[in-house]
This record gives structure tokens, C-alpha cells and sequence, in this order.
């Protein structure tokens, strides 16, 4: 059987509610554990191995007010800060929903909930969680959590970032997969005047096209035929915040029509409503895809750019930075020592000159999984170059691959020549954009 994709705590007082929760997911590979109680979803966190929390907002039924459930979110973001908790109720309200978003949860469903929608937002947590975690290595162990950088370019970079964070403008931030665009998005934040404000994010290439209008802008109840009940938007959540909008080259014409009228006035309508309201947002948007050559293609709109990169932070590749890699592997092999309470402390000289000489496709992200990886290796306290295993393999004969294996590399290399731009990796294959979203998600847990 194959490893689960994640462990889901599912935190409610109907038993039934459970194991129909805990159905779906299993038949979808994750694996699931149940609590009745906050006391007993509290006990289980804290046994561990737990990956995400479905929590109910109300364990009694004769109550709506969802205080139970607003307690132990509370008490779950102060003991354990990353677990993403995607709140549940069947009582609830838009501004209960609000309060929790607020107050750390990662996102909200309504019962009955829809299966996809489900499944969506939980995949997409647990690969935000571990991307989270491989991109760790880009920063200090620092309280201040600056950013490890000091190649020529890097300096740059932050300087600009130190320049314009208090400028309450739209940031464009560019650069390959695995850069840290994510963490860049968050250090803005961190130093603009919007820092006490919700930062909220959706990842634009992971949520399927009939969906991103919902997450983006909320619908009322009946737009569609699964809209069962008001649901808000990205956009009122992050209202007085920042929205990071992330892989922004994948988005559709129309979402980006959507977009540009909200860059412009400030109002979103949502979807099945005519009523328009007034949002405060400040948009930082990123992409690993050349925006220039999508508006060529006729994917992209010029004045969506224009509206987009009124500054533009470029990330360098880690192959361009130099004596930054040596750093961060350091940083990376401190870190995952202490993960996984190893006793690894150095580089052997082999090592530190094959991690110089290596091109680091996948950048940031690819030198924590192989420091990773490395540290589990090594036997002696230091990292020799064959622990690192960077040498290239052959790539195996498709009559060699299992059908599963096969699809992977093909979508793999799909979405690697086509430069992350999921439409034209589709199109590479041959396969719808929702046919080709559905594998992607896939291979991405």
C-alpha cells in the first residue's frame, strides 16, 4: 500500500460526520484519525504525527456560536503554529467563517460539503505545508527571520525590498521555481505597514478553473449548483492585508479581466451577486513564467501587467549566487539535523565543491531536499559528495515504468519545458486544461 499523503485529524461531535469525512479521504489516500472533543483533538495533536485538522466550529448542537471550536483554534495556532486548520461547520455564519480565517485557520467549508472542493483545499494545504518547509532553509534561524543572501544580487534584492515594503503599491515578484518567491511575498509583509493585517495567499496554478473566481471574490448562495450558502473571497478576507497571489501566469483571460477591475476601483462583486463592495488590498503577485511572451501568445494582458509590476523584485536562480549556496546548504544541514536528531555537522571538501558545481534545477527547494536527504546518509558526521547523490540518472525506459510512473515523468516534463505555464504544458500533451489539472494534482502530493 502506498504511503498516505497526509494524516487528518478530523475534530467533530457527530460520529456519522466523521466517518463520512474520513471515507472521502481515504478513498482519496490520506490517511485520517477522529476526535469527538476539543479535549481529545487537543490530546491527539499533541501525541503528534498529525498533518492538518478539519475542525468543526460547534461541539454541541443546541449551540451556533462556534465559541468551542474558536477556543481550540486559538490553542492549536499558539502550541502548533503550521498546522493548517481548515475550518467546518454546518451552524455557522460568513462572519463566524471571517472570524476563523482571522484568527490563523487556512481556510473554511460548509456542511455538507462538496467532495472536490474537500479534497482541493486539503491537497493544496498539505503541498503549501511542505513547500513551506523546504523553502525554510532560505531563512535564518533568527527571530528577525532575514533573509540569507549575500551574492551581489541578493543584496540587491533586498534593498529593493527595503525601499518599497512601506509603499503601498502592487509588487510583481519573478524568478524560477524554488527561488523563494513565497518567502519574499512574506517578508514585504512583514516590513510594510500592513504587517498586523491577514496575509492570505492562493496559488493560482493549483486551483482549478471553475473554482478561482469563488476563492477569489466569495459567491452567494445559488450562483452555481453547489453554492449551498454565502462563501467569501481571498479578497474580503485579506481586506486591510495582503494577497499573494501565487503562479499568477496560470490564471485565465477572464480571471484576469476579474483582477484588473479590482486593481483599478478597489470593488469585487461576488459571483451570483450584482452588488459590488469595496475591498482595502494589497496585491503582491508571482510567477515562474515569462509574463512578456504569454502577452504574445494572447494569454496574458499587457495592462494586467502594468497594473501588476509597478515593482518588479526579480529572484535570481540559486546557480547565480555563488557563496550563498555553501550558506544555505549550511543552514539546511543544521536544520535537518535537528529534525531528525541526527548528528551531522560538516561538509567533507568533496562536497561542499560538488554543491558549487551543480546547476540546481529546482533552486532552493531541490538543495533542502538533497541536504535532507544527505543528512539521513551520512554515518559519520560529515557529508561526503556521494551522500549528495547530485550525479544526473539515466532516465528509465517507459517499457521499464509503471503506468502511474510513466504519467508522472510525462507531466513532469511537461510542466519543465513548457516553464511552469500549465496551459501550454497541457497542450503539450494533449489533455484539457481540467484533465491536465487533475494529473497535476496528482503527482504534486
Amino acid at each position: 500500500m502506498a504511503d498516505p499523503i497526509g494524516t487528518i485529524l478530523i475534530a467533530d461531535d457527530q460520529a456519522d460526520i466523521r466517518e463520512a469525512l474520513a471515507l472521502v479521504l481515504r478513498a482519496e489516500g490520506f490517511a485520517t484519525k477522529g476526535a469527538a472533543s476539543p479535549a481529545e483533538a487537543a490530546l491527539l495533536l499533541d501525541a503528534g504525527g498529525i498533518d492538518a485538522l478539519l475542525l468543526d466550529l460547534n461541539f454541541s448542537s443546541d449551540t451556533t456560536s462556534g465559541e468551542e471550536g474558536m477556543r481550540l483554534l486559538a490553542s492549536v495556532k499558539t502550541v502548533h503554529p503550521d498546522l493548517p486548520v481548515v475550518v467546518l461547520t454546518g451552524w455557522g455564519s460568513v462572519d463566524l467563517a471571517v472570524r476563523a480565517l482571522r484568527a490563523g485557520a487556512a481556510d473554511f467549508l460548509e456542511k455538507p460539503w462538496e467532495n472536490v472542493r474537500l479534497i482541493t483545499v486539503l491537497r493544496s494545504q498539505l503541498a503549501l505545508l511542505r513547500a513551506r518547509s523546504t523553502a525554510a532553509s532560505l531563512t535564518r534561524p533568527a527571530a528577525q527571520g532575514e533573509i540569507i543572501g549575500t551574492c551581489a544580487a541578493m543584496r540587491a534584492m533586498l534593498s529593493l525590498v527595503a525601499k518599497i515594503a512601506q509603499a503601498d503599491v502592487p509588487v510583481l515578484i519573478t524568478g524560477e521555481s524554488g527561488t523563494g518567491k513565497g518567502l519574499v511575498a512574506r517578508h514585504i509583509a512583514a516590513l510594510s505597514r500592513r504587517r498586523d493585517k491577514p496575509f492570505v495567499t492562493l496559488d493560482l496554478g493549483s486551483v482549478p478553473e471553475s473554482l478561482i473566481e469563488s476563492e477569489l471574490f466569495g459567491h452567494a448562495r445559488g450562483a452555481f449548483t453547489d453554492a449551498k450558502s454565502d462563501r467569501i473571497g481571498r479578497f474580503e478576507i485579506a481586506s486591510g492585508g495582503v494577497l499573494f497571489l501565487d503562479e499568477i501566469g496560470n490564471a485565465s483571460l477572464a480571471t484576469q479581466a476579474r483582477l484588473l477591475s479590482v486593481l483599478e476601483d478597489g470593488m469585487i462583486t461576488r459571483v451570483g451577486e450584482t452588488a459590488t463592495r469595496r475591498v482595502d488590498v494589497r496585491v503582491i503577485a508571482a510567477t515562474n513564467a515569462d509574463l512578456n511572451r504569454l502577452i504574445e501568445a494572447g494569454r496574458f494582458r499587457r495592462d494586467l501587467l502594468f497594473r501588476l509590476n509597478t515593482v518588479e523584485i526579480a529572484l535570481p536562480p540559486l546557480r547565480m549566487r555563488g557563496d550563498d549556496i555553501v550558506l544555505l546548504a549550511a543552514d539546511c544541514l543544521t536544520r535537518s539535523a535537528a529534525r531528525h536528531n541526527r548528528d551531522v555537522t560538516a561538509f567533507a571538501p568533496d562536497a561542499l565543491a560538488a554543491l558549487a558545481a551543480h546547476h540546481w534545477p529546482g533552486n532552493v527547494r531541490e538543495l533542502a531536499h538533497v541536504i535532507e536527504r544527505a543528512v539521513l546518509l551520512a554515518d559519520d558526521g560529515t557529508i561526503t559528495r556521494a551522500h549528495l547523490s547530485l550525479d544526473p540518472q539515466p532516465e528509465a525506459p517507459f517499457e521499464r515504468m509503471t503506468l502511474d510512473q510513466a504519467e508522472r515523468y510525462l507531466v513532469q516534463r511537461a510542466m519543465a519545458e513548457a516553464g511552469g505555464d500549465v496551459e501550454a504544458a497541457a497542450r503539450r500533451l494533449g489533455l484539457s486544461r481540467s484533465a491536465f489539472y487533475r494529473r497535476l494534482s496528482q503527482i504534486r502530493t
